[in-house]
């Protein structure tokens, strides 16, 4: 009986960034590993001279930093001329930060929004036209359990996280009527250079917090190169997840994150339904509920 060839692997074109470290390098290298091509956007791009001796012509390096924005359309246009077309976009870029609320100035809050949501925001948009054109395309958004719950300390990280998921959630809609997926990444602690004292950024300490804070910082520094997380694992799942014929929207990697989302869910929707009846009353009484287009 003959048998029917089996329909071959596409080649993907992704475009990542932040790829010289972490999670950024280890998804280029499932990549390119795989057959496929990468541009990989960072601030040094030196960092993965190891990957072009081997990757040379599946590999593009190309400087640049997220928070640049007004660079954004030019790093898509060299995609385009090298390779043709931009299938993946992975928004990785962006680095961690400790510090209590008040400790916090405008600046370092500013600097997490713009890595983490602005920046992203940014290469999205000059990506969306050339995949609405062909019907396909997919959007990684690296974000973090702390894009969904966070943690005394974590507050600026986390606000650009939340900010980058809500963005998101609203981006899946208005795009998957033209054939675009959209996949928010949430990973637990991964052995990266993340946790690095000179990678983490952190706010000067006062005492006034140091009894609040002490431990979580501690805890920060300490997990350097102890993560429970495989870098290569988590990327060979978001490849796949890629390659799928369906994904969900938010996938939580590592058992922590898993643990952490799993008890913050039930957590809030037990008070949900507890204060349920209260909430409700601040309606106008005999005021239908407002019906919304989605």
């Amino acid at each position: 009986m003959t048998q029917t060839p089996a329909t071959p692997r596409p080649t993907r074109n992704w475009l990542i960034t932040g790829a010289s470290s972490g999670l950024g390098r280890a998804l280029t290298v499932a990549a390119l590993e795989a057959g496929d091509t990468v541009v990989a956007a960072m601030r040094r791009p030196e960092r993965i001279g190891d990957l072009m001796v081997e990757f040379s012509e599946s590999l593009l390096p190309i400087a640049f930093d997220v928070r640049d924005t007004a660079s954004a359309p030019t790093v898509v246009e060299r995609a385009i001329d090298r390779f043709g077309r931009v299938d993946v976009l992975v928004n990785n870029g962006g680095v961690g930060q400790i510090g209590a609320a008040e400790e916090i100035d405008d600046a370092r809050l500013l600097d997490m929004l713009e890595q983490h949501v602005v920046g992203p925001a940014a290469l999205t948009r000059a990506v969306l036209p050339g995949m609405r054109a062909r019907g396909t395309g997919t959007i990684v958004q690296m974000s973090s359990q702390g894009g969904r719950i966070s943690f005394p300390g974590a507050g600026s990280y986390s606000a650009g996280k939340f900010a980058l998921e809500g963005w998101s959630e609203a981006l899946s809609g208005e795009v998957a009527p033209f054939g675009i997926r959209v996949l928010i990444v949430e990973p637990s602690r991964f052995r990266t250079g993340f946790n690095g004292a000179d990678v983490l950024e952190q706010a000067a300490s006062g005492d006034v917090y140091a009894d609040a804070l002490g431990a979580m910082r501690a805890d920060m520094l300490s997990a350097n190169g102890r993560q429970e997380g495989d870098p290569n694992r988590a990327a060979r799942i978001i490849r796949d997840l890629v390659e799928a014929e369906s994904a969900p929207l938010r996938i939580p990697l590592g058992r922590e994150a898993v643990r952490r989302l799993h008890e913050s869910y039930r957590r809030e929707l037990s008070s949900l339904e507890t204060h349920a009846e209260l909430s409700e009353s601040a309606d106008f009484p005999g005021v239908p509920e407002s019906v919304r287009p989605a």
